[in-house]
C-alpha cells in the first residue's frame, strides 16, 4: 500500500547550502568553495576567536546552570545588542524606546519578523533591493509577506544604482516595509555612501515607511561604528524601524546561532506593546532561544579588554577580506582578464558580485571544482594566496 511520503517528489536544494553538500561530494584536491559566506583564515580554515575562548572559558567556570532562558532572552545581551547598533548614547536606548529580543541567527531574526509583520501589519509588502540575498525571498514567503523589489545594483558599472534607488523607494505605497543591507550588501558588495544613507532616510521618512535593516557584518566593510552609520541615520529620521542583526560573523560564532531582532518605536509604551507580539510570535515558533552563544557576546562586550581584544580581531578578519579584493583585482589583470576589475575593491564585506554568467559558474564549477552562487556571488572571505592564481586563471579562461 502507498503511503503519503512516497508521493513526494524531492525538493530542491538550497541554492547557497546546497553549493556546500555538492562541495563536500568533490573529490578534487584542489576544490575551492566561494559560496557560503563564512569567513576563513590565510589557511583556509575558520578561526575561533581568542575572545570567544577566553568568554566560553570564563562562562564555564561561572557555572551559570542549562535553565530556559525568558522568551525574549538574556537581558544583558539585549543591551549588548542596543548598544553596538545604535550606540551606547543614543537617546532612544534612553528613553526605552527600543526594545530586542534575542533569536537563533540573524535568519532567525528575519523570520520573526515576517512573522511579526504578518501578524499586526498584514495589508503590507516589504520591498527588497534588486538583487538581494537569496534567503530573504525564501523567509518572507514562508511568513505570508507579499515581497516586491527597488532598484539597486547597476550592473553596467558594478557600483549603486542610486538614483533608479530612490525613485524606486520615492514610489512603494505609504507604510509598506523596505529592507535595506546595514552594510556589507549581500550579495553585491556596494553600500551607500553616508550622503545617500542620508537622502535615503529622508525619502523613509517623507513616504512614511517602515525600514527593516538587516546587519549581519557589522566591523567587516569599514570598522564597527562606521559601519553602522546607515542604520543609526535611518534612526534619526523615522519614528519606527526594525533592526535584524547576527554575530555569526564578526565574532565566528556560526554554529551559535547568535541573532536578535530589536524593534526602535515612537514611545516606551508602544516599544512594550510591540515587544509582547514578538514574545507571542517567539513562543508559537521555538519558545525561547538558546543560551550559550548570547552569553559568550554578552562576556566579551561587558568587558573593556575582552572587547578590545574582539575589535582587534574583527579589524584583522576586515584586513584579510580587503587584502583579498585587491589580491584577486590584481592577479586577474596580471592573468590577462579583459575588462576593469577595480570595482571589486570598491564593494565592502565578505562578498563581491562577480558579473559571472550562471553559465560561467557552471563551468567553474564542471571543470574547476569552483563552487560560486549562481547568480556570480563571490565569497571574497574563502579566497586565500594559495587558491588565488588558479581561481583567477579559470576565471580568465572563461571570459
Amino acid at each position: 500500500m502507498s503511503t503519503i511520503f512516497d508521493a513526494v517528489q524531492p525538493a530542491p536544494p538550497d541554492p547557497i547550502l546546497g553549493l556546500t553538500e555538492a562541495f563536500k561530494k568533490d573529490s578534487n584536491p584542489q576544490k575551492v568553495n566561494l559560496g557560503v559566506g563564512v569567513f576563513q583564515d590565510a589557511s583556509g580554515k575558520t578561526p575561533l576567536l581568542q575572545s570567544v575562548k577566553e568568554a566560553q572559558r570564563r562562562i564555564v567556570a561561572g557555572d551559570a546552570g542549562k535553565s530556559y532562558l525568558p522568551i525574549e532572552g538574556d537581558v544583558h545581551y539585549g543591551q549588548c545588542v542596543q548598544e553596538l547598533l545604535f550606540g551606547p548614547d543614543h537617546s532612544a536606548i534612553a528613553d526605552r524606546r527600543v526594545v530586542t529580543c534575542h533569536a537563533p541567527g540573524g535568519t532567525g531574526a528575519l523570520r520573526v519578523a515576517g512573522d511579526l509583520l504578518k501578524n499586526i501589519h498584514a495589508k503590507a509588502s516589504i520591498w527588497l533591493s534588486d538583487p538581494t540575498w537569496d534567503n530573504h525571498r525564501g523567509v518572507f514567503t514562508a511568513a505570508g509577506v507579499p515581497i516586491r523589489s527597488y532598484p539597486y545594483l547597476d550592473r553596467q558599472t558594478n557600483g549603486l544604482a542610486f538614483e533608479q534607488m530612490i525613485a524606486g523607494l520615492a514610489q512603494i505605497p505609504e507604510g509598506d516595509v523596505v529592507l535595506l543591507h546595514g552594510c556589507c550588501h549581500n550579495p553585491t558588495g556596494v553600500d551607500p555612501s553616508p550622503d545617500q544613507w542620508s537622502q535615503i532616510a529622508q525619502v523613509l521618512a517623507r513616504r512614511h515607511l517602515l525600514p527593516l535593516i538587516d546587519i549581519a557584518y557589522q566591523g567587516f566593510a569599514d570598522g564597527l561604528e562606521v559601519d553602522a552609520f546607515g542604520l543609526r541615520a535611518v534612526a534619526q529620521a523615522v519614528p519606527q524601524l526594525l533592526v535584524c542583526s547576527s554575530f555569526s560573523k564578526n565574532v565566528g560564532l556560526y554554529n551559535e546561532r547568535v541573532g536578535a531582532l530589536s524593534v526602535l518605536a515612537s514611545t516606551e509604551v508602544v516599544a512594550q506593546s510591540i515587544l509582547s507580539h514578538i514574545k507571542v510570535c517567539i513562543r508559537r515558533n521555538y519558545s525561547n532561544p538558546p543560551a550559550h552563544g548570547a552569553a559568550i557576546v554578552s562576556t566579551i562586550l561587558r568587558d573593556s579588554s575582552l572587547r578590545d581584544q574582539w575589535e582587534g580581531e574583527v579589524k584583522q578578519m576586515r584586513d584579510r577580506i580587503n587584502g583579498m579584493r585587491q589580491l584577486f583585482t590584481d592577479t586577474l589583470k596580471a592573468k590577462g582578464a579583459a575588462g576593469d576589475f577595480s570595482f571589486i575593491t570598491r564593494q565592502r564585506g565578505m562578498f563581491s558580485f562577480s558579473g559571472l554568467t550562471e553559465s560561467q559558474v557552471e563551468a567553474l564549477r564542471e571543470q574547476h571544482s569552483i563552487y560560486i552562487v549562481r547568480s556570480g556571488r563571490i565569497n571574497v572571505a574563502g579566497m586565500t594566496e594559495a587558491n588565488m592564481a588558479r581561481l583567477c586563471e579559470a576565471i580568465v579562461q572563461l571570459l
